[in-house]
């Protein structure tokens, strides 16, 4: 048996329950596919619902080649349907059921899915606002929520249906569909093969010290299932099987305090904004910390005075945070691992943030930073747009194709993310170029005042143009003395007044990125905002 997983999803879940060394999933909650299941799968278990949940796809009439969709509430069940989707040669998009439903019912229009699996309470939120999700093929209601069901064929209705044969697609050919963050439009669905997909997962798939996972880790996962992160993560864990992994599909305080309780990882993934939802916890029960060895976050920047409680609150003596920067077209690009001395050097400096992503991968990735107007090669300090080439390349936006082209110069592709590189060639991250504020850089201004306010939930530095970037700002008690503000500007750029919104206001995607422009949209409600936002990927 080949050491390493196969490139087809399809596969993955057979070849892991063949292997002799097998990891469990841990789930903080049943299955939405499969409620009666429990909260414990083996690999025997997982690979027999891949098999059970591609006899549905079959059963509803999906063939090979066809496309299907997954709308469903985040879980790890959107893989083991992408993966069910894959074993018969058709291909999933996974898609978080957090989208607004206009954002959904675009995403449907671009994929014309074959057949679509989708909760009802997606299917109810979107009739409230007037919007059909069951416009484009068949529809599967993943329960029977009869408020919702109308007609529609349900998933109970598919289960019992026979196996069928494998008949995966060729490596070369589209395997998964996935869609970016979305913070100012409609989420890209992006389009990756068996190749490409297994380029993004390379870099896990070496024995690296400290980041693959142990033979006695306890791995928790708390990111958005939907998004390609979710695929490649997979792969390596069952690649190095560790003693058991952990989904957090729940991000909310409480539930996650019950998994630290009853599960104590030693390794912990999440997503920033995720890992900041949890300072309230850190700070009243660090010692649910006390045995993690390696944290790492996705899918965006990282803050230091979010990664610090968590760094103090481990009692392992090398405990290291994975700082990961990547994207969904491409993978991971560049990452750099920050210690507890790394980390507290310059806390509360104006240098206090970590915008340096490090080397890119050796042997996976290559990348340049070029003028964003003439396309000028920039040598070392010279701030500009950064070009990756790379294998991992997605191959199309499905429905996007000329915007996809429009980002792509050849082998090279635009990330969009403007940075410069050190004399040493390492990358250091500055913004989107959309954010880029004058004279400074948006994502360490936003750092160093989420460090200094010392209630601070969320800060979000907005450009405007040629005026002074405008912060908002979220604290615990809605709440900015004219004295605190003064003090944790000290130093800084010139900023606008601070204006404040709760937390629960702000507009967040399926990843808890903020939608920017829903966030322009209400704080600048009364004057006129003529920026123009392009979308972050993810």
């Amino acid at each position: 048996m080949s050491v390493l997983p196969p490139r087809n999803i399809g596969l993955l879940f057979d070849w892991h329950a063949a292997k002799s060394r097998t990891t469990e999933l841990h789930l903080d909650r049943p299955f939405d596919i499969d409620p009666d299941g429990g909260l414990i799968y083996d690999a025997a278990a997982l690979a027999h619902l891949v098999g059970e949940m591609s006899a549905c796809w079959y059963a509803a009439g999906v063939r090979r080649g066809d496309r299907v969709a997954v709308i469903k509430r985040n879980h790890f069940d959107v893989i083991v349907l992408s993966a069910a989707a894959a074993r018969i040669g058709a291909v999933a998009a996974t898609i978080a059921e957090a989208n607004p439903p206009a954002h959904l019912f675009e995403m449907l229009q671009r994929l014309r899915p074959m057949a679509t699996m989708i909760s009802s309470k997606a299917m109810r939120e979107a009739r409230r606002q007037g919007i059909d999700l069951g416009a484009f093929g068949r529809t599967i209601l993943l329960d029977d929520d009869h408020g919702a069901r109308a007609g529609r064929l349900t998933l109970d209705e598919l289960r019992g249906a026979p196996t069928p044969a494998p008949d995966i697609r060729p490596d070369g050919e589209p395997m998964m569909i996935t869609h970016t963050s979305g913070t100012t439009r409609t989420p890209k669905l992006v389009v990756h093969t068996a190749d490409s997909n297994r380029a993004g997962t390379r870099l896990e798939l070496l024995p690296l010290p400290f980041a693959v996972s142990r033979r006695d880790d306890v791995c928790l996962s708390s990111i958005a299932f939907a998004h390609s992160r979710a695929y490649t993560w997979a792969a390596a864990q069952f690649r190095w099987a560790p003693r058991r992994l952990v989904i957090a599909s729940s991000h909310a305080v409480a539930d996650v305090e019950r998994v630290f309780e009853s599960q104590r990882p030693t390794t912990v993934e999440a997503m920033p904004n995720v890992f900041q939802h949890w300072l309230p916890l850190i700070r009243r029960r660090p010692h649910l910390f006390a045995q993690v060895r390696y944290y790492m976050n996705t899918f965006d920047i990282m803050h230091p005075s979010i990664a610090r409680p968590f760094m103090q609150a481990s009692k392992r003596r090398n405990v290291l945070w994975a700082h990961s920067w990547g994207q969904s077209e491409v993978g991971p690009i560049a990452g750099v691992p920050y210690s507890r001395r790394k980390l507290n050097r310059l806390a509360g400096s104006t240098r206090d943030n970590m915008n340096l992503m490090g080397w890119v991968w050796p042997g996976l990735m290559q990348a340049k930073v070029v003028d964003p107007d003439t396309g000028r090669h920039l040598r070392a300090g010279e701030v500009g747009v950064v070009l990756v080439k790379t294998k991992s390349l997605c191959v199309d936006y499905l429905g996007e194709t000329d915007r996809y082209r429009a980002e792509r110069s050849g082998e090279w592709w635009n990330t969009g993310d403007i940075g410069f590189k050190d004399a040493l060639g390492r990358i250091h991250f500055l913004d989107r170029a959309v954010d880029a504020v004058p004279g400074g850089s948006a994502t360490e201004i936003e750092s160093v005042l989420l460090q200094r306010i010392d209630n601070a939930l969320e800060v979000i530095v907005l450009t405007r143009g040629e005026l002074p970037p405008l912060p908002v700002i979220s604290t615990e008690d809605n709440r900015l003395a004219a004295e605190d503000w003064s003090r944790a500007t000290r130093g800084l750029p010139q900023l606008g007044k601070p204006v404040l919104v709760p937390w629960e206001e702000l507009p967040l995607t399926s990843t808890w990125k903020v939608r920017r422009k829903e966030l322009r949209e209400k704080v600048f409600a009364e004057t006129a905002d003529r920026t123009v936002l392009e979308e972050r990927s993810a």
